[in-house]
C-alpha cells in the first residue's frame, strides 16, 4: 500500500515538472501586435546555467516564463504565468522559486505588466545604435521582397547608456551559449561589436538588435596586442542569413588596419564558430599571391604564414587550415596522383598529435611491460590510428567542401 501511495504521489508530482527550455518564451518586439503573435516567439537552446542540468522547473503546471524585449534598446518585460502550482496538499514539497532565478540574470528596471511595456515601445523611435559605424550591408529578404539594411558598430563602456543596454543584451548568452559567462565591464580592454537592422515604423527609421561580439585585447610583449574573440551571438530570428560572417569579417578588417595588432584568435571556439571562421578567412586570403594555385600545389610555406599574418592578422594555425581548403579547391581529386599528394599532406599534419602520444606510450611501456607485449600493443594502436586518421581526414574534407560551396555562392 505504501509503495502504491509513493508511485501515485510521484506520478502526481511529475505533472508539476516543466521543461524550462519550453517554458521560457523570448520575443523581440517591434509593434504592439507582436505581443500576441506566436510566430515571433523563440525558445532557448540551453537553460542549465539558470535551472540546473535537468533544465526542469518543479511546482507548476502550464508554466510560461515570458521574457520580451523591445527590439532596439532591449527594455524588458518579465512575467510568469501558470495554470496551477503545488500547494499545501503536498507535504513538504515546495515549488521552485523561478522568479528569483531569472532575476539573478536580468538587470533590474524591467516591466512586469504589458501596458508599461507598450508605452516604452512608443519611445523606441528615440533609440540609436551606440558607438562608431564600421560597416553597412544589405540582405535580400524573400518574404518582404526587398533588401533590408544592416549596420555594424563598435562600442565601448564610455558610450552613454551602453552599459545598461549591454547588461540587457548579455542575458541572451545564458540561453544560447553553452558555457556563457558575463564579463567584467570595468576592464577597458574589452571591445564590443554590434549588429543592427534598420526598419521603418510609421515613416520613421528605427533600429533592431541583431547580435554582437565581445573581443578582449591581450597585451603581447613588447608593444603589440592579440585581440581574442570571447563570445559571439546572432539572435535566433536572424540566424542563417549571413550576419555572423559579416560581423566576423568586419571585426577582422577593423583590427587589420591597426599596426599594433599581432593576430586575432578566439577563446574556446565552438564547431560552428570554426566553420564560420574558415569561411571568412578563406574569403579574405584567396586573393593573396602566396595562395595562387601554383604555389598551393608546392605545399604549405613560410611565405603564406608571413603574408597572412602581416596583411590579415591571421595566425599560423589558421593559415594552415586556409591553405588546406584552398589547396583542395585547386586539386583535381579525380586525379589519383593529385588526390594522393593532397591526402598525404593533410594527414602529415593530422598525425602530429598521434606521434607524440605514441612516443609517450612507448616510454611508459618500456618501464611497465616486456618487449614483445609492447610491440603487439603498438601494432594494435597503429591500426586504430590509421582508422581514426582516415576518419578525421574524411570529416575535414567534407567540412572544407562546405566552406568552398559557400564561397562559390558568396
Amino acid at each position: 500500500f505504501f509503495f502504491f501511495r509513493v508511485t501515485a504521489m510521484e506520478k502526481k508530482l511529475a505533472e508539476y515538472k516543466c521543461s524550462t527550455n519550453e517554458a521560457i518564451q523570448l520575443k523581440l518586439v517591434r509593434f504592439p501586435e507582436d505581443l500576441e503573435d506566436d510566430s515571433t516567439t523563440f525558445n532557448p537552446e540551453y537553460s542549465h546555467q539558470v535551472f540546473g542540468d535537468d533544465e526542469v522547473a518543479f511546482g507548476y503546471k502550464g508554466l510560461k516564463i515570458l521574457l520580451y524585449y523591445i527590439a532596439g534598446n532591449l527594455s524588458t518585460l518579465f512575467r510568469i504565468d501558470y495554470t496551477s502550482k503545488v500547494n499545501e496538499k503536498f507535504d513538504c514539497v515546495e515549488a521552485d522559486d523561478v522568479e528569483s532565478k531569472i532575476r539573478e540574470i536580468i538587470p533590474p528596471g524591467f516591466c512586469t505588466n504589458t501596458d508599461d511595456f507598450v508605452s516604452l515601445l512608443e519611445k523606441e523611435v528615440n533609440f540609436k545604435p551606440f558607438g562608431m559605424l564600421l560597416h553597412t550591408y544589405t540582405v535580400h529578404n524573400e518574404e518582404a521582397g526587398e533588401d533590408i539594411t544592416y549596420q555594424i558598430y563598435k562600442a565601448d563602456m564610455t558610450c552613454p547608456g551602453f552599459q545598461e543596454y549591454h547588461e540587457r543584451l548579455q542575458t541572451f548568452l545564458m540561453w544560447f551559449i553553452e558555457t556563457a559567462s558575463f564579463i567584467d565591464i570595468d576592464d577597458e580592454r574589452w571591445n564590443y561589436f554590434l549588429v543592427f537592422e534598420k526598419y521603418n515604423k510609421d515613416g520613421a527609421t528605427l533600429f533592431a538588435t541583431v547580435g554582437y561580439m565581445t573581443v578582449y585585447n591581450y597585451y603581447v610583449y613588447p608593444d603589440k596586442t592579440r585581440p581574442r574573440v570571447s563570445q559571439m551571438l546572432i539572435l535566433p530570428p536572424f540566424q542563417g542569413e549571413g550576419h555572423g560572417a559579416q560581423l566576423l569579417e568586419t571585426v577582422h578588417r577593423y583590427y587589420m588596419s591597426s599596426p599594433t595588432v599581432l593576430d586575432i584568435t578566439a577563446e574556446d571556439p565552438s564547431d560552428n564558430y570554426i566553420k564560420l571562421r574558415d569561411f571568412v578567412l578563406v574569403k579574405l586570403c584567396q586573393d593573396l599571391l602566396c595562395f595562387s594555385p601554383g604555389k598551393l600545389m608546392q605545399g604549405f610555406s613560410q611565405e603564406m604564414v608571413m603574408e597572412a599574418q602581416q596583411k590579415l592578422k591571421i595566425n599560423k594555425q589558421h593559415t594552415r587550415r586556409v591553405y588546406e581548403i584552398l589547396r583542395l579547391r585547386a586539386t583535381d581529386m579525380g586525379d589519383a596522383e593529385q588526390s594522393r599528394s593532397y591526402r598525404l599532406d593533410v594527414k602529415r599534419r593530422l598525425i602530429g598529435p598521434y606521434k607524440k602520444k605514441q612516443r609517450e606510450l612507448a616510454k611508459m611501456r618500456r618501464c611497465l611491460r616486456p618487449e614483445e607485449l609492447t610491440n603487439q600493443l603498438n601494432q594494435i594502436d597503429l591500426n586504430m590510428q590509421h582508422e581514426q586518421l582516415e576518419e578525421s581526414f574524411q570529416q575535414l574534407v567534407s567540412d572544407y567542401r562546405r566552406v568552398l560551396e559557400r564561397l562559390a555562392q558568396a
